[in-house]
């Protein structure tokens, strides 16, 4: 798998804006087939720090049901891959300049 095919998006949120504060830890969405050794590499070229850490775990999608005018509307929001990527002390992501 191609290093630019790993990362898809930053995820930000209030949860991972307190734990890159606190911990160096930074939330991506990523590939579903990519691996940590992957994640790892791609992070450390796109952002140059160096990671100590890689957890990934997979979001399973959700039901989501709504009511219209025209009645319920069901449908189903897609599962995705998380890897939370811990980072070298003294060393930061920018993810708000940065860009892909």
């Amino acid at each position: 798998m191609k290093l630019s095919e790993v990362l898809i998006k930053p995820i930000l949120t209030e949860k991972a804006n307190a734990q890159q504060e606190s911990l160096r830890r930074f939330a991506f969405k990523v590939a579903r087939k990519a691996n940590k050794l992957e994640i790892k590499k791609a992070v450390e070229e796109f952002y140059g720090v160096n990671v100590i850490d890689v957890n990934t775990q997979v979001v399973p999608g959700k039901n989501k049901t709504r009511y219209t005018k025209k009645g319920f509307i069901s449908g189903v929001k897609p599962a995705y891959k998380k890897a939370l990527v811990t980072v070298a002390e003294g060393e930061t992501i920018d993810l708000y300049t940065a860009s892909i």
